[in-house]
């Protein structure tokens, strides 16, 4: 039979690279033209299916987790390092996983009702192999296990098994349904072997019964029952070290060792908790040490649960006890997946060693080590690879300082909703690492989160301990340094003088973030990866909106949902200005009594500006943009009170506002730097570009059918990307104003970026962890800057988590297959451009060089005729070689001359004079015909001028009226003006003495002279006016 499984959605074959030809896979699937997915990043356990490992000798360990499609390898000597990733992706998620020998079993599909479900063997990151689709099986695989000659597969109501040899399947087994279980699911997952067990399984089910199976008769040997009617479902098996004794764990929470051999419970624990928790992983510590009072005993095992991030260690000696409790191991955010969220799926001491290996759904795999002379019965961290636990809210590229020590583009920044600040490597993956907190205690009591109460109290959640969720952030390198100190220190209410003097030479922070809900803006160091030292308070002490750094890297900006916006110095700490500025008391007085007296503090200004006294222009509502320009002259802020405003920096003053209220209100702004360009979102789902030069609005772009989440400039300003909630990517070219691109992705896309070097695009979506990257095709390829309509919007390629469909730089450049599909569309596409109206006079659109060459063009033979016969050439050197040049060939002889003349002669006239007719002849006598002048006047845009003067000059008196007839014609449309003039100059000044004896030609050059007349009487008039209105608006006048 064969080993290999065809799933009818892909072949059975090792995924390789592909190669750089036009027959890609890639570009036949692709459908955006611009940005190319590359890879994800920020995926390490993203789902609920438990990590497998295997010893690698007996120097290190391979972990293996799922990240939906596809599979990561760490290695634990490494720190945890990823060393594979599998290829090709599955066609649906994983929803099994078990590691055996140098191989790894992945099982998919099944989730959905009648999908295919298959087992794929991987190796080293390659697929080499499938087991065989048993016949009827459409339900998913809960659990995988291989020992000895047997591969077995637990779905919901029945059981597969495979040879491991040679991948057939070799039987199924069916368990018996009990009236407790019903007719839906029997078994509950749990599945495990026994060791000296030869050919036998244990299998659990819903009714809390265990079922003993024989692989090789196929029969079910004996069923254990549980001891009570109310403990539910078998959540968890696992052999102990002792022969004939299984750990199992209930619904109730309660653990049983059960000796096997004499089907009789040895010990039972957690049976009267006051609240139980579901245990899905059971492991026991192998290295004969850990239990006891000096730690010297065997007999420690770990348990986990579903319904907390807790791994609880028990001393199974003399009847059983809790000695310690890690708490908060995983623990995903309460909001990511709502109630049912899953702390730990797996718990796992590594084989004869005091490491113990752990996943959950907080995207986290960790390992512990148990410290010999520690008097702590918990273990502490070793290495762990995590990411975002929750959705990804905030992008933004990490720019370059200004001597360009951390090249721009390598680095990303990001926040999601599990209150955290990632900082993510573009060129090494284990350089990611998530931005430290500090002692996030101290920083609670210091700031007053904490009452006394919860302060002495062990606290099993890192929420309440975090800073909250971050809504916006900004950065600036070009001072970044220092050595930090106290955490997030208020200074806003702080006396004194504050000692900048270490932060001065050694830099300080660089990363500022507002935070949802919060009053107070933080600062972060980018280089050390740690919280920094201030926290700054807002003018009127509502929630942070808007934060900004300065170019400089000197001063932060925080905007608050109050209209306040405050500007603060990052190294002392100390707030330096408001917008607008503080008034003196004096100041404030004169202000409200002319308020009272009803006069306006403000005036008009020579310049016909309005000029705004100290105090005024404060937003009214909250401040959702906050943007200096690269000389710390303006600042421009904006708010939901639908004003821009432009204030001098050093002053507080406000120089200028632009008021839309109320057509619409601001929601999110991005200013690009180097173009003075600022693009503003607005609730009427529209993004406005205004130039803070001429603080005019130069562009409005529509086409958002939802609300924009994030938008962004390219890193040269040409582009406007724009992110909406009907799952669309949208490009325009601001040039132009054209919408350029349309990416339709699956979920919704809630934050985007775009890096500094033009290379990268970063999205992340509502319902993944994980952060897309794509590349930028433009690099390499034309893209045309055509209006696309909406039914053009394809859905595009998801960036995969393995990077197989992913598109390198290099791919990029050599896709010819795709760039001459640029080229077609583009030129098909284009609307015509030979005529827009009927009542336009339309140029020509062969050179200017070539019509003119036309009308000198006896001039232009003059000028380049010979002045002198031509000379012999030089005697060449006598070390190079040449033929004889002295040797004047003969003339030919005049008998052979005059028999070449015959017999051309002779030749010629048995011709037939119509197949010697130019293509020019030929198409000029189909007018007669059909009176359709178009091909004949294109052909004639095609001869060059000297061939179109020797065709013209070639005309027999027949050939005449129709040419001008022709002409004619062309102008009667208004097109090719000025070619047609030039046409008709040649032809007079050849033809002109044909014209008083041939009729018919006078007559159609009457009708020539008669329209030429009238357009020409009407292009006059059209330029004369547009030269008097010109001369109007040039004058003093106006």
């Amino acid at each position: 039979m064969s080993r290999g499984l065809d799933n009818g959605q892909g072949e059975n074959t090792v995924a390789k690279r592909r190669k750089l030809s036009n027959g890609s896979t890639y570009s036949a699937g692709r459908t955006s033209k611009i940005f190319a997915p590359f890879r994800t990043i920020g995926l390490v356990s993203s789902t609920a299916v438990p990590f497998t490992s295997l010893p690698l000798g007996i120097t290190t360990f391979q972990v293996t987790t799922s990240v939906g499609r596809c599979l990561h390898t760490y290695d634990l000597l490494k720190g945890l390092n990823l060393i594979f990733l599998t290829r090709p992706q599955t066609p649906t998620d994983i929803t099994a996983t078990v590691a055996w020998k140098d191989r790894v079993f992945a099982a998919w599909g099944g989730e959905v009702a009648n999908s295919h479900v298959g087992v794929w063997v991987f190796k080293r990151g390659k697929k080499v192999g499938g087991l065989e689709r048993p016949r009827g099986i459409s339900e998913s695989v809960n659990r995988l296990i291989v020992f000895g000659s047997w591969i077995v597969a637990s779905c919901s109501t029945r059981i597969e098994v495979w040879k491991s040899a040679t991948y057939e399947h070799y039987t199924t087994l069916t368990p018996t349904i009990s009236r407790k279980a019903g007719q839906g699911r029997i078994l509950s997952g749990g599945i495990c072997n026994m060791p000296t067990y030869l050919n036998k399984i244990f299998v659990g089910k819903q009714d809390g019964s265990l079922d003993i199976w024989n692989l090789s008769t196929g029969k079910l040997i004996y069923t254990t029952l549980p001891s009570s009617a109310s403990s539910g479902a078998v959540t968890a098996l696992e052999p102990t070290p002792a022969l004939s004794l299984l750990a199992i764990a209930r619904a109730d929470g309660s653990i049983v060792l059960h000796d096997i051999r004499i089907d009789k419970a040895v010990l039972r624990l957690n049976t009267k908790a006051s609240h139980p928790s579901t245990i899905s992983s059971i492991s026991f510590r192998t290295d004969g040490l850990g239990a006891g009072a000096d730690g010297s005993k065997a007999g420690i095992m770990a348990t986990a649960g579903t319904n907390d991030g807790d791994v609880t260690f028990w001393d199974l000696n003399d009847g059983g006890r809790i000695t310690g409790v890690l708490r908060g191991a995983h623990k995903p955010p309460s909001s990511t997946h709502g109630s049912d969220s899953v702390g730990i799926n797996r718990v796992q001491f590594l084989p004869g060693q005091d490491v113990m290996l752990s996943s959950g759904l907080d995207n986290a795999l960790k390992s512990w080590i148990f410290d010999a002379n520690s008097l702590s019965p918990t273990p502490r961290i070793l290495h762990s690879r995590c990411g975002h636990a929750a959705p990804v809210t905030r992008l933004n590229f990490v720019p370059s300082n200004s001597d360009g020590a951390d090249t721009g583009g390598k680095w990303l920044m990001s926040a999601g909703r599990d209150q955290s600040l990632w900082g993510w490597s573009l060129r090494r993956d284990g350089q990611s690492t998530e931005l430290s907190q500090g002692s996030v205690r101290k920083k609670a009591k210091r700031l007053g989160l904490l009452g006394k109460s919860l302060e002495n109290e062990r606290s099993t959640t890192l929420e309440d301990l975090k800073a909250p969720e971050i809504t916006t952030m900004a950065c600036s390198l070009n001072r970044d340094g220092g050595m930090g100190g106290a955490v997030w220190t208020n200074t806003t209410s702080k006396k004194g003088p504050t000692d900048a003097s270490e932060s001065n030479a050694t830099g300080w922070e660089s990363v500022v973030t507002g935070h949802r809900g919060d009053k107070y803006a933080r600062t972060w160091f980018w280089g050390r990866k740690k919280a920094g030292r201030w926290a700054f308070e807002t003018g009127d002490g509502t929630e942070v909106t808007s934060v900004a750094v300065t170019s400089c890297g000197a001063f932060a900006l925080v905007g608050s949902a109050g209209g306040s916006v405050s500007l603060f110095n990052l190294q002392s700490g100390i707030q330096r200005q408001k917008f607008p500025s503080s008034l003196t008391p004096g100041q404030a007085k004169k202000l409200k009594l002319s308020h009272a007296a009803g006069s306006d503090a403000s005036a008009i200004g020579v310049d016909g500006t309005r000029k705004y006294a100290l105090g005024e222009g404060r937003h009214k509502r909250a401040v959702t943009g906050l943007m200096v320009d690269g000389l710390n002259k303006t600042l421009i802020s904006c708010g939901l009170d639908g004003k821009i405003k432009f204030w001098g920096f050093q002053t507080g003053l406000l120089q200028d506002e632009i008021d839309w209220f109320p057509m619409t209100s601001i929601t999110a702004s991005q200013y690009h730097r180097p173009s003075d360009l600022v693009a503003l979102s607005c609730d009427d789902l529209s993004i406005r570009v205004v130039d803070t030069e001429t603080k005019k609005l130069v562009r409005e772009l529509w086409g958002c059918l939802g609300q924009i989440s994030d938008f962004c400039f390219s890193n040269d300003g040409r582009w406007i990307i724009a992110a909406s909630m009907d799952s669309v990517i949208r490009v325009w070219d601001l040039p132009t104003g054209h919408l350029i691109n349309a990416i339709r992705v699956e979920s919704p896309c809630t934050a985007l970026a775009y890096s500094d070097t033009g290379e990268f695009l970063a999205t992340a979506h509502a319902d993944s962890v994980g952060i897309n990257i794509w590349n930028n095709r433009t690099l390499f390829t034309h893209v045309p800057t055509r209006l696309i309509k909406e039914h053009e919007i394809s859905p595009a390629i998801a960036t995969t988590l393995s990077g197989e469909n992913g598109q390198g730089f290099i791919d990029a450049a050599f896709d010819e297959e795709a760039e001459e599909e640029v080229q077609e569309t583009a030129y098909n596409d284009l609307a015509p451009t030979d005529q827009l109206s009927l009542d336009m006079l339309t140029l020509s659109l062969v050179p200017k060089s070539r019509w003119q060459t036309l009308l000198h063009l006896d001039t232009i033979r003059q000028r380049n005729k010979p002045k002198e016969p031509p000379k012999a050439p030089e005697k060449a050197p006598f070390f190079l070689p040449s033929l004889d040049s002295t040797k004047v060939p003969e003339p030919p002889k005049a008998e052979e001359q005059n028999q070449n003349t015959l017999a051309e002669r002779s030749r010629i006239t048995k011709m037939d004079r119509a197949a010697t007719a130019s293509q020019f002849t030929t198409a000029l006598q189909a007018t007669r015909q059909s009176s359709e002048y178009t091909p004949f006047i294109e052909h004639l845009k095609t001869l060059s001028p000297s061939t179109a003067d020797i065709e013209i000059r070639s005309l027999n008196p027949e050939e005449l009226v129709p040419f001008v007839s022709a002409l004619t014609y062309q102008l009667r449309s208004k097109r090719d003006y000025e070619l047609v003039q030039a046409w008709m100059a040649v032809f007079l000044r050849i033809h002109g003495d044909a014209v008083p004896g041939n009729a018919g030609l006078r007559q159609v050059l009457v009708e020539w002279r008669e329209w030429q007349g009238r357009e020409g009487k009407r292009l006059g008039d059209l330029v004369g006016f547009c030269g008097g209105v010109v001369g109007f608006i040039r004058s003093g006048r106006i």
